[in-house]
């Protein structure tokens, strides 16, 4: 299945009145220089026919590889069959039993994927590396998501619910280009969720494909792990990171 992903396509521009004469970015996007840099910007790599809902109600992991596939290539996959195909390559490489609400309660069997291996297949399939990361406040995890979107032209995943959902961070809003401007604060995220149009009897109703979200609003579903879990994510915001590989001072890396 690797030998056939190629190819990729992102979108990223300064919010209407930035100035001109920008320099290419990373992933086909416009870095403006100078005054420009401050300035409002805005990053969605979301693309119309990119959005997947997931088949059942345990593939989300699945569902989102696929969205964030779609948006890595200059081609969608909407079929039921590749999603099942990457979610049990996901699910080859998560552990089978959920850990218990503490150290001594006993472990359950996994039906979905795990985070871990949501990321390890992305990486497997070519359109990493993607690595696990845990943020102690929302802040801090979209903000180093949106640079990472910025670095490698790539999609983020957000773990929400307390872990029981996957969605998809395809860009975002923030009062500078982050990868030019460290003091840049973001807004606005826009997200997939694959459960979409259904509605969780907790959570509430899913947000339409390509929703933007305040960071407020992000924050109603967009919560910590469960605290009572053991695992080392326990209590932080857990983001599916893609990675910048280049060697240092060198250019940034096309997805």
């Amino acid at each position: 299945m690797a030998a056939s992903l190629a190819g990729s396509a992102a979108f990223a521009f300064p919010v209407a009145g930035a100035a001109s004469g920008a320099a290419a970015g990373p992933g086909g996007a416009e870095v403006a220089g100078g005054p420009a840099a401050s300035k409002p910007f805005r990053m969605d790599l979301y693309r119309q026919g990119d959005f997947v809902g997931q088949t059942n109600l345990v593939q989300c992991v699945g569902a989102s590889m696929q969205m964030m596939l779609n948006m890595m290539r200059p081609f969608d996959d909407r079929t039921a069959a590749f999603q099942l195909e990457l979610q049990n390559l996901a699910r080859k490489w998560s552990p089978r039993r959920f850990p218990g609400a503490g150290p001594t309660a006993p472990t359950r069997p996994r039906r979905g994927a795990s985070s871990r291996g949501w990321a390890f297949g992305l990486t497997l399939l070519g359109y990493g590396p993607y690595r696990l990361t845990g943020f102690v406040s929302v802040e801090e995890a979209v903000e180093s998501a949106a640079l990472a979107m910025r670095r490698t032209g790539r999609p983020a995943g957000l773990l929400v619910w307390q872990g029981a959902n996957a969605w998809v961070m395809s860009g975002f809003e923030a009062s500078g280009d982050p990868l030019t401007d460290a003091s840049a604060d973001v807004s606005h995220v826009f997200v997939q969720d694959p459960l979409y149009p259904r509605t969780s009897s907790v959570w509430g109703p899913s947000p339409a494909p390509d929703s933007r979200l305040s960071l407020d609003v992000l924050d109603a579903d967009f919560v910590p792990w469960r605290l009572t879990s053991t695992s080392a994510m326990a209590g932080r915001f857990v983001v599916v990171l893609p990675l910048d590989w280049r060697p240092r001072g060198g250019r940034p890396r096309r997805a």
